[in-house]
């Protein structure tokens, strides 16, 4: 008996011209990854009924619910779809900012050794997330709402697989960090997240979800330092705008920049909590600039 092992799965998407529709034919790109629980859960609907035996007579299954999370290490020019749909914004000369364009894709998972699908469908980009961390590739993950689910034993008669990019993951040994337009070297930690607040929107008559609800833009994230001076924690006390852009960069020489022109921070204590160095962690929230016309921009520098 063959039993499904991660070491065999593959995931691959295609973007959607109709919302949960798959294109025919579909030419899918396999995607790298370091896990997805991407799946179906349904909601439970019990009869209320009253019996006197105690006994519950009727039991249906409700809402279809598809969602989960598709975790990564970040590696330049694979993920850019979803970066794209994570933002609403189109690349443009090699650039992106936050914008309002709605994009939704099929994402087929196969397990190569039992060789079965699950495909779903309507799958919208809610959450991203990266983490830059010391000695460690760039995490993160994107989290997905989708709307259709099948299991299935084949393939998509006449689909076909791009395969996988090749470019190496981004660790955290190469780059730069600016706070404030100026240089910052004492970084330990950085999280960034955008959330499109998106809500599944279900009707009588149907189990799945139409083409959910999106929300506000919505950027936050944290950035953890030494604590060597009072700069940066006098920025949070007196509630002082400041600018984040970090580079990232890749063995082969390719960049992403991450560039935050306004953001606030809404804490920062630096704890003791042994004898060893101190650190100060900053929340902050991205907010946006009309100079540069969004919240968040991300240039790709090939």
């Amino acid at each position: 008996m063959t039993i499904a092992t991660g070491s065999r799965h593959n995931l691959a998407y295609i973007a959607e011209t109709t919302f949960g529709t798959t294109p025919s034919t579909p030419g899918f790109q396999n995607l790298r990854h370091t896990g997805t629980t991407l799946g179906l859960s349904k909601d439970a609907i019990e009869s209320e009924e009253l019996r006197d035996d105690r006994q519950i007579a009727h039991f249906r299954h409700g809402n279809k619910s598809v969602s989960g999370d598709v975790n990564i290490e970040l590696s330049y020019g694979t993920f850019d779809d979803f970066i794209e749909a994570a933002l609403a914004g189109t690349w443009a000369a090699n650039i992106l900012k936050a914008g309002t364009t709605r994009r939704s894709f099929t994402i087929e998972r196969h397990h190569e050794d039992i060789n079965k699908y699950l495909r779903s469908t309507g799958c919208s980009i809610n959450t991203m997330s990266l983490s830059v961390a010391p000695n460690s590739m760039i995490t993160g993950s994107f989290g997905i709402i989708g709307s259709g689910f099948a299991a299935n034993g084949s393939a998509i008669s006449g689909s076909t697989y791009t395969a996988e990019t090749t470019a190496p993951p981004f660790d955290s040994f190469t780059g730069s960090i600016t706070e404030g337009g100026s240089s910052i070297a004492i970084v330990t930690g950085l999280e960034l997240s955008i959330d499109n607040g998106m809500e599944a929107l279900y009707v009588v008559g149907q189990d799945t979800t139409l083409e959910p609800s999106i929300g506000k833009s919505t950027v936050t994230g944290s950035v953890t330092a030494y604590f060597e001076d009072i700069t940066l924690l006098n920025k949070f006390v007196n509630e002082t705008e400041s600018s984040l852009q970090f580079t990232l960069t890749d063995s082969a020489g390719k960049d992403y920049v991450f560039l935050m022109p306004k953001i606030k921070y809404n804490s920062g204590n630096p704890e003791a909590v042994g004898p060893g160095a101190v650190t100060i962690s900053l929340d902050f929230v991205a907010l946006y600039d009309s100079t540069a016309a969004t919240q968040l921009k991300i240039t790709r520098q090939p």
